[in-house]
């Protein structure tokens, strides 16, 4: 079975272009990846880059740390981005409450028309929170979720595992489940249900053991899956495509 990696940067490496990454990932049998925008210039690039290679597709939004730039024009802008068939999801959104960069009110208007946007035309919603679940989580039930709605780099304890879950909503585990203190956050992922399930790099952050230190790559999402292998107690391969049929279902890929 393919590896997956539900979240990358593939603009956003310094050391290799996408090609290169593609190209490592693909050696390492990651087949299907998902490059994510971060505003207005790198949303336009990902779907670029997605349209350039087989396996890969774009996710278009501003992040809340850079919410004071989501005026009318730019949404518009990631509104009509939004449509390319190219374009699987919409974000990532949501709220930082970790960083200062922008207001919680510029975040929550950010994120309110993030989710109208995803709706609108039938996209998954990629979230980022941090040190922000509760917010999070109303305004979602508040502005009405999409159908498809993927946590990404899934940072909540059990309790916002459980609610996440109970709502239908997919866990994305980045390579951070793989460091040595990261126990709690194993402890989300072990509790996590195994249909809800996806992998991740972030990447070029959060490159996971043992190769932290280095900028991350796609290559480096199988670190990942292993890990979360183990913390639910089930065989690599199982995991691996429990994984792969769930991010065809989040994010509505086709089978081919």
């Amino acid at each position: 079975m393919p590896y997956v990696d539900t979240h990358c940067h593939l603009d956003h490496h310094e050391g290799l272009t996408p090609a290169e990454q593609v190209e490592r990932a693909r050696a390492a049998g990651v087949q299907t990846m998902i490059t994510v925008g971060t505003d207005m210039a790198s949303s336009t690039q990902a779907l670029r880059t997605a349209a350039r290679f087989e396996g890969v597709w774009a996710a278009v939004g501003v992040h809340p740390n850079d919410a004071m730039e989501a005026t009318p024009h730019v949404l518009e802008v990631i509104d009509r981005l939004a449509r390319d068939d190219n374009v699987v999801a919409v974000g990532e959104t949501g709220l930082d409450y970790y960083r200062d960069y922008t207001t919680p009110a510029q975040q929550e208007a950010a994120f309110r028309s993030h989710i109208q946007i995803a709706r609108s035309h039938d996209r998954a919603l990629v979230i980022h929170c941090r040190d922000a679940w509760e917010d999070c989580l109303d305004i979602l039930v508040d502005e009405g979720a999409p159908e498809r709605v993927v946590m990404h780099c899934f940072s909540g304890d059990l309790d916002i595992t459980k609610r996440c879950a109970e709502a239908g909503w997919y866990l994305s585990f980045a390579g951070n489940l793989t460091f040595a203190n990261a126990h709690d956050l194993r402890e989300a992922a072990a509790a996590a249900p195994l249909e809800l399930l996806l992998t991740e790099t972030d990447s070029p952050f959060l490159t996971p053991h043992p190769h932290r230190g280095k900028p991350n790559d796609p290559s480096y999402v199988p670190y990942t899956l292993r890990t979360l292998a183990e913390v639910q107690g089930l065989p690599v391969d199982e995991v691996e495509a429990a994984v792969e049929a769930n991010t065809r279902r989040a994010f509505a890929l086709p089978k081919d």
